[in-house]
């Protein structure tokens, strides 16, 4: 066999690898998701383990205390955010007779004139209104039903990976360097400069990714939380948290918070001072996230253009739930570093070239 022959047979055979690897990644999606999860975290937290360590501390005792100060984020992040919640649930039910009373002095006289609907919205017909659309009512309540067994499952998987994360973290944190030892002596030889390389360009993009993500979000906290105490809305340090924190999910974090911050200002029933000042809010804090806190922290090197985020988005959460759309970009940032070396190896390769004749050189 010619040396050619054996280069060619080398690369069918890592390519049928790589996509053995795609096939069992798919496979597995499902249980996957406190895997990655626990990847990144340890990915972020390795650095402070290897500095407690430096300072004299064991390993173990290291990973602990690390552990711990995650646990005491995550305990005052929900210590914020429970008050919220329970605060508009108790709002939102003590003002719910106004606001029925509200839509039958204005919607419904609306609906009368311009389509001929004749309805009436209190508490006192509800019964009556399920009386007369029983069927209507059980469809629906069936359709719920299966929404709620759905849904249940859904959250019990969520619950169940938030439980086996820590586990996984803890592991990974303890071993991290003996696990990035056996990888890197894992690596053929022949290709190892160049995979040490491209680990390293990986390396360097995800840890500027993160790095510029965290200071974004604690800087889109501290504004949101400003503008909504500003604005006069109720509760703004948890709806500032809520959004600034969700920003590392494009799009659907920034609708999550500016869909929480214009419920509270409508259950002020003050008129629409408070929505506006929302508005206001979130419009000038998109625009500082997009064009000024993005580029300048993150930076220009590992931006992935919007519909690149986006698919990255639907296609991680396919694979992996919720736990993908978290994972979305850091892995898509990861991706991109690769897709490049992948482009340069195809421009220079005789497959895009042709062959190479006397009147080229």
């Amino acid at each position: 066999m010619t040396p050619e022959s054996a280069d060619r047979l080398q690369t069918l055979l890592w390519i049928a690898l790589g996509l053995a690897l795609l096939l069992l990644l798919f496979v597995l999606a499902p249980i996957l998701s406190p895997f990655l999860l626990a990847a990144i975290l340890a990915y972020i937290c390795a650095p402070l383990v290897d500095r407690l360590e430096q300072m004299g501390l064991p390993r173990l005792l290291s990973v602990l205390l690390t552990l711990v100060l995650l646990s005491g984020i995550a305990a005052a992040l929900v210590l914020i955010l429970l008050p919220l919640l329970q605060e508009e649930a108790q709002q939102l039910g003590a003002r719910l007779p106004d606001a029925l009373r509200a839509l039958n002095e204005r919607l419904v006289p609306w609906l009368r004139q311009h389509f001929g609907i004749r309805l009436r919205l209190d508490l006192a017909s509800l019964p009556q209104l399920l009386a007369d659309h029983r069927d209507t009512a059980q469809v629906l309540g069936a359709k719920l039903l299966d929404s709620l067994r759905i849904g249940g499952m859904a959250l019990f998987g969520i619950f169940t990976n938030l439980l086996l994360a820590p586990v996984v973290l803890f592991y990974l944190l303890r071993d991290w360097h003996p696990l990035l030892a056996r990888i890197e002596a894992a690596i053929p030889r022949p290709w190892h400069a160049h995979t040490a390389r491209m680990l390293g360009d990986i390396d360097q993009v995800l840890a500027e990714f993160l790095r510029g993500q965290i200071l974004v979000m604690l800087l889109l906290s501290a504004y949101y939380s400003l503008g909504l105490w500003l604005a006069g809305i109720p509760f703004a340090l948890p709806l500032g948290l809520i959004t600034g924190l969700l920003v590392f999910v494009p799009y659907l974090g920034y609708a999550i918070g500016l869909a929480l911050a214009i419920l509270v200002a409508l259950l002020q029933f003050a008129g629409l001072g408070p929505l506006l000042g929302v508005l206001v809010v979130y419009a000038i804090g998109q625009g500082l996230e997009s064009f000024v806190l993005t580029p300048l922290l993150v930076g220009k090197r590992i931006g992935l253009h919007p519909l690149a985020v986006i698919f990255a988005l639907l296609a991680f959460a396919q694979l992996f739930g919720f736990f993908g759309v978290l994972l979305a970009l850091p892995a898509s940032a990861a991706l991109l570093v690769g897709l490049r070396q992948v482009r340069e190896s195809y421009l220079a390769s005789r497959l895009y070239r042709g062959p190479e004749t006397e009147g080229d050189e």
